[in-house]
């Protein structure tokens, strides 16, 4: 992870960042600077965070800062979704233009759904940012700032990201990843798996797919089964297909199983093996 030095929020953010144990809803000043942050969020003009043409996951932390005082600078208002009564700090998200929402689904002011975007009964929250011809699925949680690529499918169940520390405090991500780590990014036409969890600070890359009920955060090893190298931690690698694990490890009081994630099969770029296929990959290995 990299921060990113020119961010296209105004740098008032950042003064307001410093002195945001003083801020409360009462501060129209800095309330209409946050508001307008996180408007271009929501529209798209600006994000958390993207993967560099260098292949580098850029932070700006300007943009996260912003949403985290959303947090303080807007009081508790009642909204009404037809025959549904809401109570927060953030309302729902109105601009939806190209994006099929099916009744349940729920997305906050300032997370970005791009054209083509599908959202079965699920929840994406502020931050968020989902690319063209991506699919939430039932029951899916897209947590705050994390970072959806194209034509991705998010299966029922799975959880992306977390929104921990989201009061304008710097808490603790999903997972026990510390506070600054990157946002959970998964990139172009990933697959993750029924009740899968990728955590704050971990990354799916191009094309992957990710068995059901895995979990990974940025610590986790990433092992591959061939060789039985670890291939770094917190990363699943372009096109291949992973599954949950544990490895062996002695300590003081015995012998534990820890858990990584492993590499099972390596893909041919730009092909998707078929249900059958991934079936066969997957539970051939148990």
């Amino acid at each position: 992870m990299i921060q990113s030095d020119a961010s296209p929020l105004p740098a008032a953010v950042d003064e307001l960042w410093r002195r945001r144990a003083e801020l409360s809803p009462a501060d129209t000043e800095a309330r209409a600077v946050v508001v307008s942050a996180v408007d271009m969020l929501d529209g798209g003009k600006a994000r958390v965070a993207e993967v560099s043409p260098s292949g580098e996951v850029v932070v700006d932390e300007r943009a996260r800062r912003a949403v985290k005082l959303a947090f303080r600078v807007l009081g508790m208002a009642r909204s009404q979704v037809g025959d549904f009564h809401h109570h927060d700090r953030l309302p729902l998200k109105t601009s939806v233009d190209g994006v099929r929402v099916v009744p349940g689904a729920i997305a906050r002011w300032g997370a970005y759904l791009a054209r083509g975007v599908v959202l079965m009964p699920s929840f994406v929250d502020i931050g968020a940012h989902l690319d063209e011809g991506s699919t939430v699925d039932t029951w899916v949680s897209v947590g705050s700032c994390a970072q959806i690529g194209k034509n991705v499918h998010l299966a029922g169940g799975a959880g992306v990201g977390a929104t921990g520390g989201q009061d304008g405090e710097e808490g603790s991500g999903a997972g026990g990843e510390p506070p600054r780590a990157a946002p959970a990014v998964v990139e172009d036409g990933a697959l993750i798996g029924h009740r899968a969890v990728i955590a704050e600070g971990a990354r799916v890359g191009r094309g992957a797919v990710v068995g059901a009920g895995t979990i990974l955060s940025g610590s986790t090893p990433v092992i591959d089964v061939r060789t039985g190298e670890e291939l770094g931690r917190g990363r699943v690698p372009d096109w291949c297909v992973v599954a949950g694990g544990t490895r062996r490890r002695e300590f003081p009081g015995g012998t534990f199983g820890l858990r990584c994630v492993l590499v099972l099969e390596r893909l041919e770029e730009g092909r998707r093996p078929g249900e059958v296929e991934l079936d066969r990959m997957l539970h051939g290995h148990g």
